[in-house]
């Protein structure tokens, strides 16, 4: 039940967010607890439960396994890469350039491949000894997926969350049996908080591992809502860096 003067966030729902009161309905929202102010629930809730549903429940990494995920130094990249790190798991990032490498460093990474200068299969194969990694976490899409492919361990999971880069393109399934009877999933937010049970789940985990310090949320760019566009320009141009937040 919601009460007048709560505290409440959503992720996803229906359109509309862009504006300084809405209306939408009580059972997407989830209370924010004490010692999470409202930016960072703002920032985190849909980053940080997409980072949940992956490393938890896409593929529940365990200690001391190697991971690789693309966009590190993004808003779900640097949540997820915390959170991997906590969990044990060596940390493979990709990041566009060397200001972003300092980033994702900072954040959980233990390895960070700058994609525009390396090849990033060689290096993951070098870092894990000619092994591969058991699961990548690629939300860049079409600029990345194949090459992702050759970075996975036979019987690996190659998990696709987004397209930033475009839609991936069409392809013969037969690769996945070709590159060692490779998995392929298309997870989505929506799916995995679909029962009111796990979207309460979720949140929880996400709020916990901020209040328990082992995932720090800094938001480094704010903008007036007025501004929405140049928010959009500056995310298409890859301006920004982390989380970004709209304030009224």
């Amino acid at each position: 039940m919601v009460k007048p003067g709560d505290r409440v966030a959503y992720a996803g729902g229906p359109p509309g967010s862009y504006s300084e009161a809405r209306l939408v309905p009580a059972h997407i929202l989830v209370p924010i607890p004490a010692g999470v102010d409202d930016t960072s629930a703002a920032a985190v809730m849909l980053k940080g439960m997409t980072a949940q549903y992956l490393i938890c429940r896409t593929y529940p990494v365990r200690a001391g396994e190697a991971v690789l995920f693309h966009a590190a130094a993004g808003g779900v990249g640097l949540i997820a890469c915390q959170w991997l790190k906590a969990l044990g798991a060596t940390v493979i990032g990709t990041v566009g350039s060397d200001a972003k490498a300092a980033v994702a460093c900072a954040h959980g990474c233990d390895h960070v491949i700058v994609s525009t200068k390396e090849g990033v299969a060689k290096r993951v194969k070098e870092i894990t000894g000619g092994a591969g990694v058991p699961v990548v976490y690629d939300s860049v899409g079409k600029d990345t997926f194949l090459s992702s492919l050759d970075c996975l361990r036979p019987l690996g999971l190659m998990v696709s969350f987004g397209n930033s880069s475009g839609k991936v393109t069409p392809f013969d399934l037969g690769i996945l049996a070709q590159k060692g009877s490779l998995y392929l999933t298309r997870p989505t937010l929506a799916t995995y908080t679909a029962t009111r049970a796990d979207l309460e789940a979720t949140a929880r985990d996400v709020f916990d591992v901020i209040r328990e310090g082992r995932v720090k949320v800094e938001v480094r760019h704010t903008y007036p809502l007025r501004e929405a566009a140049q928010v959009h320009r500056d995310l298409e141009g890859c301006k920004t860096v982390g989380s970004v937040v709209m304030l009224p």
